[in-house]
């Protein structure tokens, strides 16, 4: 396994993140839990997860699984850097979701319990709460810093400018601030170029991409196809979106002699500005299938061929729009 700093700190994380989200609604308990095992043997210390993942309000299912996990013993807590979000709706009451400094309080040590755990190495904000002003989002989170019940804060789904206000606010207060930003980011989806990776290159910030293989697309969908597996409605309408450049882009991965999904994820590792893509495993072959992105190196060419398939918005601002 390799390993990198989180963004701008000493903190070491794996180059491959453990998405969570799937441990409850869509993978049973025994199963997740052999999966983080399997996860931990392989190296994969870096594990990401929400308050809202399971999808039934105020329960956190996921949260409840990964600390049935964690309670097991053995050292696993201190081998992993745990990452939760704070921000959706976990109640039915008005300050039950969003940031303010009462949610943000609350949505931790809710989060604690559920993990059972004293501490959350990355708390991240799971989106932006433009009705709360970042002198209230950072006293909330220094607090729990100084209680030692948070070591480090992340954003989700945030702007460039939302990072650079965040930052700006957070160095006033001589406070260490964001240090990572988890977005969605992927071959077909490479919006962010635009201004979010330079946002995160210039404040020393770890990009954290989700949706590395935009929801199966990139994961060999056509061949799938072939071999009978079925699609849902979703998945099917953008198949039909991007049907000509799935064929040429599959065609490249089995030129390359490489699974498309593998692919997908080489590309996101090769980019500097890049901590960890997220991989979502539903089984232990999904897990494991994953780890062989880490042993591919794209010649200049082949980035252009990828680049040719999948042009994005044409580079980072304002030279993509302007002269």
């Amino acid at each position: 396994m390799e390993y990198t700093n989180l963004g701008r700190t000493g903190l070491k994380v794996s180059r491959l993140c453990l998405g969570t989200m799937n441990f409850g609604p869509q993978t049973d308990e025994e199963t997740s839990h052999n999966i983080m095992d399997r996860a931990l043997d392989l190296g994969i210390n870096f594990f990401d997860t929400a308050d809202v993942y399971g999808w039934k309000l105020g329960k956190g299912i996921t949260e409840q699984i990964i600390g049935r996990w964690l309670a097991k013993g053995g050292g696993r807590r201190n081998d992993i850097v745990l990452a939760t979000k704070v921000y959706g709706k976990m109640g039915e009451g008005p300050n039950d979701g969003r940031l303010s400094a009462k949610h943000i309080r609350l949505a931790c040590e809710d989060s604690l319990r559920r993990l059972q755990t004293d501490y959350i190495d990355l708390f991240q904000m799971h989106h932006v709460d433009r009705e709360t002003p970042w002198e209230e989002i950072w006293q909330a989170m220094e607090q729990l810093v100084a209680q030692g019940k948070v070591i480090y804060i992340g954003s989700s789904n945030f702007a460039g400018l939302n990072i650079a206000k965040a930052q700006f606010s957070a160095e006033e207060r001589h406070f260490l601030g964001l240090v990572s930003e988890q977005s969605v980011y992927n071959l077909i989806d490479r919006m962010i170029e635009l201004e979010l990776i330079q946002t995160c290159r210039e404040f020393g910030i770890g990009l954290i991409p989700y949706s590395p293989l935009a929801g199966g697309l990139l994961g060999g969908v056509l061949e799938k196809d072939l071999q009978g597996r079925r699609a849902s409605d979703h998945i099917k309408k953008r198949i039909d979106e991007y049907s000509e450049q799935l064929r040429t882009y599959e065609a490249f991965c089995l030129e390359l002699g490489v699974e498309p999904a593998n692919v997908a994820l080489a590309w996101l590792l090769s980019n500097p500005v890049v901590t960890a893509p997220i991989i979502g495993p539903r089984t232990m072959e999904q897990l494991e299938a994953s780890l062989k992105s880490l042993e591919i190196d794209f010649s200049d060419e082949q980035l252009v061929k990828l680049t040719n398939i999948w042009p994005g918005p044409g580079g980072e601002a304002p030279e993509a729009y302007a002269w």
